[in-house]
């Protein structure tokens, strides 16, 4: 896969839970960088994403620490002390700012960090930076997931070739917003911190801010993008319509993808759901209407038994609280059309075969408006409980 210039990566094995995997990971750019990034709104935050979000007004980075297997939250003043140490030792093991160090973890809550182990890996992990590739570093920030999740995209600015590449973990407790998740993107594009903020923003809204497995929030959702110029393009503002268009619409592509990848991989999931929403009366309809029916356990399971059961469909819009006609309302499920102004059209057995398919898309058209939302979630089976039931185990 193709990686900006300028970035390193290293991934090493420290037994934070157990042994046998790689569980502790490093990004870092030969040049100091611009950076932005967006965390979790829970109002319990583990201990590295209240680090980070101080860290983040200097808009400037150069390294990132991450480690799978604890979650470093809910563990109090000593929680703090053990982020702080974690960034202290890879900015003196690597020779850059502590500051400039930033610091995600995720995995069990409430479970103090192992700190014994992870001190004799630092340095090791900085050794190892440039022999380990961004997948390295995609599986090991993995806890539940069942597959590494890394996406890559080239584009060209001022004649100049952009690479923008990004990783991901994440499979439960998945909800807006974001969702339970890390992700990290670098690119060489040059780029300044308002247009980079923007540009995030814009690409988290309709993507990692649009998916749900189960309607559980974490403690430790972070995503943070390292942009540090050595692509050469011309600095990109926010009024370079042009070059930030390009841009923002690139890094959109990148966390969509990657979204649709954690959604695929939700725990015990079987089929990935995409719900679209249109022709509400506002956008923020359209996005409330999709939301209910993604986070229906009765929809969820219909799906997973094949069960094109459209009157959960139909609940859920009308508790979702947004202005809905029964009477105008049109369903479609993979294309076929089974519910018109608010009455089933006897398709049952042919929708039936078409939730067999891997991929489904549920299509509601309101008749009421210009609003459109599209959100990402999948079906619900056993394997979700036990997955979740033996996660401390």
């Amino acid at each position: 896969m193709n990686t900006p210039k300028g970035f390193l990566f290293s991934a090493v094995e420290a037994a934070i839970k157990k042994p046998g995997r790689k569980d502790l990971a490093l990004i870092f750019s030969e040049r100091e960088a611009v950076i932005s990034g967006m965390f979790t709104n829970n109002n319990v935050k583990a201990a590295p994403v209240k680090l980070d979000m101080k860290r983040i007004e200097s808009g400037r980075g150069q390294a990132i620490i991450v480690n799978s297997g604890n979650a470093n939250a809910c563990t109090g003043k000593q929680g703090m002390k053990d982020a702080v140490e974690m960034a202290e030792m890879t900015a003196k093991t690597l020779g850059v700012k502590t500051d400039r160090v930033y610091v995600c973890s995720t995995g069990v809550i409430g479970t103090p960090m192992p700190m014994e182990r992870i001190r004799s890996k630092i340095t090791e992990l900085a050794d190892d930076l440039g022999r380990r590739t961004i997948g390295d570093v995609a599986a090991a920030i993995m806890t539940t997931d069942t597959f590494p999740k890394a996406i890559s995209k080239i584009i060209k600015i001022d004649g100049k070739a952009i690479t923008i590449s990004g990783v991901c973990k994440g499979a439960g407790m998945i909800c807006p917003n974001m969702a339970t998740m890390l992700c990290f993107i670098v690119t060489d594009v040059n780029i300044d911190k308002s247009a980079l903020d923007k540009a995030l923003k814009n690409a988290v809204q309709k993507s990692f801010n649009r998916i749900t497995i189960d309607g559980d929030m974490s403690t430790n959702d972070t995503v943070l993008i390292m942009a540090n110029g050595m692509a050469g393009n011309k600095v990109i503002r926010l009024k370079d319509n042009s070059g930030f268009r390009k841009f923002s619409e690139a890094l959109s592509d990148i966390t969509y993808e990657l979204s649709r990848m954690i959604v695929r991989d939700g725990e015990g999931a079987t089929k990935l759901v995409e719900i679209e929403v249109k022709n509400a009366k506002n956008e923020r309809d359209a996005e409330k209407g999709a939301f209910a029916i993604a986070n229906s356990l009765l929809v969820k399971t219909a799906i997973y038994g094949n069960d094109a059961n459209w009157g959960r469909i139909m609940a859920a819009l009308g508790y979702s609280g947004i202005a809905i006609k029964e009477e105008k309302t049109d369903i479609y499920l993979n294309g076929l059309k089974i519910v018109s102004k608010g009455t089933g059209m006897g398709k049952d057995k042919e929708a039936n075969e078409k939730l067999k398919n891997k991929e489904i898309k549920i299509v509601v058209d309101l008749h009421l408006g210009k609003g459109t939302a599209k959100v990402l979630t999948c079906d619900l089976t056993e394997d979700y409980v036990k997955i979740n039931a033996e996660y401390r185990t």
